[in-house]
């Protein structure tokens, strides 16, 4: 089976490295990302991965890998900041709190398709202004879930997690495993 990733997200391609899989072809799916009103993270995380998957196109011989990642802290989605200005809205919203990172993946072939949603909890410690503005002058938050990049500078903030490390990067690599082996996928030793 050919592995077809489904997003541009270099942190996707390396975590999947992790898993001695290196995908054949990258396809880029181009869907609407907004929540829907009134839509929980949960199903609003699951919905993204699924769409992403539904709109490439899956060859007999191909497996489409899609997941998507989303940050919650209460009932407030923190999807990928627009600005700098929202980026600290959503670090000052963390700083102190548990939150939890949801990313669902989904693996479709020409069959059909498996799914998985995976929640890890996260806690901030405080963050002073320093912190903050350093990290925003960094400019690592741009394209990240929340404003943040757990395996980059923001993981000084995180003295504590429940789940899945690769799930808040952007894809639970144990999840994925196991859904990519049931599509036929030869996956590494000692994944």
């Amino acid at each position: 089976m050919k592995l077809i990733l489904g997003s541009a997200s270099p942190r996707r391609r390396e975590l999947l490295g992790q898993l001695g899989l290196t995908p054949a072809e990258v396809r880029v799916p181009d869907i609407d990302e907004t929540p829907a009103r009134g839509e929980d993270a949960r199903a609003y995380v699951a919905r993204m991965a699924r769409e992403k998957a539904a709109v490439l196109d899956c060859g007999a011989e191909e497996v489409i890998l899609t997941a998507d990642t989303t940050v919650t802290c209460g009932r407030r989605i923190l999807g990928k900041p627009a600005d700098e200005k929202e980026a600290a809205e959503f670090l000052w919203l963390l700083s102190g709190r548990r939150h939890h990172v949801l990313t669902a993946v989904a693996v479709r072939t020409s069959a059909g398709l498996r799914e998985r949603l995976v929640d890890t909890v996260v806690k901030f410690r405080p963050l002073s202004n320093t912190e903050v503005n350093g990290y925003l002058a960094s400019g690592e938050w741009q394209g990240k879930a929340g404003g943040y990049a757990i395996q980059g500078l923001a993981g000084a903030f995180i003295p504590w997690l429940q789940g899945s490390f690769t799930g808040v990067v952007g894809l639970p690599l144990a999840e994925t495993a196991v859904l990519l082996r049931a599509a036929g996928v030869a996956v590494g030793e000692g994944a």
